[in-house]
């Protein structure tokens, strides 16, 4: 059941003061800007080949033509759950993963029904881990590193036993998730869900230990100069409250591309006034986003009209240098942050493959 309004403004207090506080003391990149866009695609299927079948048929069909700066399409992140493993299914995306339209992560909804335990999840996220890397060759690897390496999305927002001991029951999740080779996790925001923690906006590496509950709620800011030694890094989408003249007034601007939330110019706006960046590197803007793909009802806005124009519009702007655009994966999202900490200057599009490696080299990716 969808929380209440008292419930939802009751839930902004835990972050609204951290979000006045940034627009006091945050600012945007002075000058010219470099906007880098992922979207994390919380991609839940079920059995439903013939949506997915359409999904690989029309993408290109529908968002193929539009290209930032770098000459790259808008590309999906698929977090497929690992409890939805369906080895057709699963291959056929990878394919359409290895035609250049995006990239295949770990997923995973746990804990709904009763608690789960740690020794289970583990094992579950070691072995969807390798049969993606092995059976279908998706994830990345670590230059010099052993094993594959992903990035994980937390269904139903419950990311280390946050959400009140509902939808996962595993206080250890993240260091379970270290010690399995996730080097991000793109679950936030997840306002106005009981999971939203007070720290947002923000790229950042949590401070351990990692194996108590929700122990993302704090963590130290990626900034360059200072290499993160803790991972997963928490690689945030922007959250603030949004003003519109239809349904509310006000709402609660999660950075999610649903019905009714159409991705617009007008939101970018405020996913750029979010300033979410690597410290010392402020001209580098990161908008995360997030949507359900396989949502019949958010179908449309996701890869129809609304979408197109907004692509459209947003590449028009770069073509004219208003800003120099960037669509990344999320692998590519978390290389591009490691360069600017490790101090890279210039343009972030060079940084794609800084440190994490596709096992699979994918195809330029073009329209049939």
């Amino acid at each position: 059941m969808a929380p209440g309004y008292g419930t939802k403004a009751f839930r902004c207090s835990r972050w609204l003061p951290a979000r006045l506080w940034q627009r006091l003391a945050r600012r945007q990149g002075k000058g010219y800007v470099h906007l880098i866009v992922a979207m994390a695609d919380h991609f839940e299927p079920g059995v439903a080949e013939d949506r997915v079948q359409w999904w690989c048929r029309e993408y290109p069909k529908q968002i193929g033509a539009f290209r930032d700066s770098d000459g790259f399409p808008f590309r999906h992140t698929y977090f497929w759950p690992a409890e939805q493993y369906d080895r057709a299914l699963v291959q056929r995306m990878a394919e359409h993963c290895h035609q250049g339209w995006g990239e295949l992560e770990i997923h995973l909804h746990h804990g709904v029904a009763i608690p789960d335990t740690s020794a289970n999840t583990r094992r579950t996220l070691s072995e969807f881990r390798d049969v993606l890397a092995r059976e279908h060759g998706c994830l990345a690897a670590r230059e010099g590193g052993s094993g594959p390496q992903y990035a994980f999305v937390h269904g139903n927002w419950a990311l280390a036993n946050s959400a009140g001991g509902r939808c996962c029951g595993v206080d250890d999740e993240l260091q379970i998730l270290a010690e399995t080779g996730c080097y991000a996790d793109f679950t936030l925001p997840s306002a106005p869900d009981i999971s939203q923690i007070a720290k947002i906006n923000a790229m950042y590496e949590c401070c351990p230990p990692l194996n108590r509950r929700a122990a993302h709620r704090n963590g130290h800011n990626l900034r360059v100069s200072r290499y993160p030694a803790t991972f997963p890094l928490i690689i945030q989408g922007p959250l603030m409250l949004g003003i519109r003249r239809h349904y509310v007034p006000i709402y609660i601007e999660n950075s999610a591309i649903a019905a009714r939330m159409e991705a617009t110019v007008k939101r970018l706006r405020l996913w750029r006034r979010a300033a979410i960046a690597v410290e010392g590197r402020s001209e580098w803007i990161f908008i995360k986003l997030h949507c359900h793909g396989m949502a019949p009802r958010d179908r449309d806005a996701v890869l129809g009209k609304p979408m197109q124009q907004f692509l459209k519009e947003i590449a028009e702007a770069a073509q004219r240098d208003e800003y120099r655009l960037h669509f990344v994966t999320a692998r590519e999202m978390v290389n591009i942050a490691l360069a600017a900490c490790a101090g890279e200057q210039g343009d972030p599009g060079e940084y794609r493959d800084y440190c994490f490696h596709l096992l699979s080299e994918p195809e330029v990716a073009t329209i049939a």
